[in-house]
């Protein structure tokens, strides 16, 4: 494999020796950093019973307690404006990101000049990991403010030698004037907005392809990596699609994949330790073909908030441990998260999942669902309520209605109704694409919610 092929060789192909000695060291550095510097880990360690001595090797990290959201949240709302997680002076934070969790409260994270630094090599190279090179002209159609992949992506993006084209959301009309003006040929987005942006082009009278673009760099939410939805992607803009996953609170992409298509890379070894858990049982997963469980991360270099062993409530599956692109980092999908997960007579449910069984039925079908709960989850009483749009008249797709429910059945085990509606009926999203209504919450009608462009 040519080295042209990969950002930094020598992370990107290290053997499992190698790269288990690289973590060992960095992950010893960074533990003596937070029983000298974070009140919060000397506190979670007391509690748990756990002294410095005991890390030894890799195998140690287990006996370490977990990290969740919820304590990162409540340690903000005790000392603003970091938490007691903060591990560096704040003089020496140079920005602040934030996230807005269910409860819509912003979880603020903060990065010195060396946690930038390393956050902006691995993006860069997730990036190359998709295809990036020097020669592209990329729009960044995604959040370009607090959100963590927005300035970070920007510096990664422009340190390969691309142009950046800093679009944001909300700008659809622009975009399509300055797609061509430009020459721009690849797009950072949402796979939602993706297929947004597709519809927008067509209701302009134009057909997508005409824009020329060759490269869809998608994430943020699953989807990219569902293989209809990707089909129809690639089909409606004759671009390539790949996917990356990140974390707002560890990095903004730690996975990405490769021009074969068949997985996410992970991308950081000297950055962060990936172990995958049992959500229910927490029991730690090898990383092997066919492994489904819950993304943990782990800080390597971390200097501002770093976190250890914290649960990112991210379910995937490992899809593979080799490539034909040289890349020694495993690979997965990601499924959904744990806490969108349903649960219907027992039978765990991701709403992604229902998606790709839907957008199967192309060109019959758009792909575009809406899972309706009329109450609280996770337990859903069937039948699980599913709004699909068709392609044709809903009224005699009798035929389509039934067979859509029947699949669902056979590969989901999940009995549902489907109630098809016309194409376009369903609100399409600039950023990340909401599959769940919510009527306990919200009463308004299916359609109301506006498109925005």
């Amino acid at each position: 494999m040519k080295s042209s092929e990969y950002l930094d060789r020598k992370i990107e192909t290290a053997t499992a020796k190698e790269t288990a000695a690289l973590q060992q060291g960095l992950l010893a550095s960074q533990l003596d950093y937070l029983f000298a510097r974070s009140e919060f880990y000397q506190e979670k360690f007391r509690t748990a019973g756990i002294c410095r001595k005991d890390f030894r090797s890799l195998r140690d990290l287990a006996r370490f307690p977990f990290t969740t959201k919820e304590e990162l949240r409540a340690s903000q709302m005790a000392h603003p404006p970091l938490g007691r997680h903060i591990a560096a002076d704040w003089r020496d934070v140079i920005r602040v990101h934030s996230s807005t969790g269910t409860t819509g409260k912003p979880s603020f994270v903060g990065i010195t000049r060396r946690d930038a630094k390393i956050w902006t090599r691995l993006t860069a190279r997730s990036f190359y990991t998709q295809g990036l090179r020097k020669t592209d002209v990329v729009l960044h159609a995604a959040g370009l403010t607090l959100f963590v992949a927005g300035l970070t992506s920007k510096d990664a993006i422009e340190s390969v030698g691309s142009v950046f084209v800093p679009l944001g959301t909300g700008a659809s009309e622009k975009a399509m004037t300055i797609i061509p003006l430009l020459g721009v040929n690849a797009v950072h987005c949402t796979p939602s907005y993706a297929a947004y942006f597709a519809d927008f082009v067509r209701e302009a009278g134009r057909d997508p392809r005409e824009l020329g673009l060759k490269k869809l760099f998608c994430g943020a939410e699953p989807g990219a990596g569902i293989p209809a939805v990707r089909a129809k992607l690639e089909k409606d803009w004759g671009a390539r699609v790949t996917e990356g996953l990140g974390n707002a609170d560890m990095a903004p992409i730690i996975f990405s994949e490769c021009p074969h298509q068949c997985g996410m890379h992970f991308n950081g070894p000297e950055a962060v330790v990936v172990e995958i858990v049992d959500p229910e049982t927490s029991e730690k997963l090898p990383h092997e073909s066919g492994v489904t469980g819950e993304l943990v991360y782990t800080s390597l270099q971390r200097e501002c908030v770093p976190l250890l062993r914290f649960r990112t409530r991210d379910r995937v599956q490992v899809l593979g441990t080799s490539c034909a692109c040289g890349r020694t980092g495993f690979k997965l999908r990601c499924i959904g998260r744990t806490d969108d997960m349903l649960i219907v007579l027992g039978v765990n449910v991701f709403p992604s999942a229902i998606k790709e069984v839907v957008a199967g039925f192309s060109p019959e079908a758009t792909g575009e669902i809406q899972i309706v709960l009329d109450n609280p989850g996770p337990a859903v009483a069937p039948p699980l309520k599913v709004v699909a749009e068709c392609c044709g008249e809903p009224t005699a797709s009798a035929a389509l209605k039934s067979a859509m429910e029947r699949k669902i059945k056979a590969l989901l085990s999940v009995s549902a109704s489907v109630e098809l509606v016309s194409a376009g009926t369903l609100p399409r999203y600039e950023m990340k694409g909401q599959l769940v209504k919510r009527t306990y919450e919200e009463k308004a009608p299916l359609a109301a919610e506006a498109r925005h462009g």
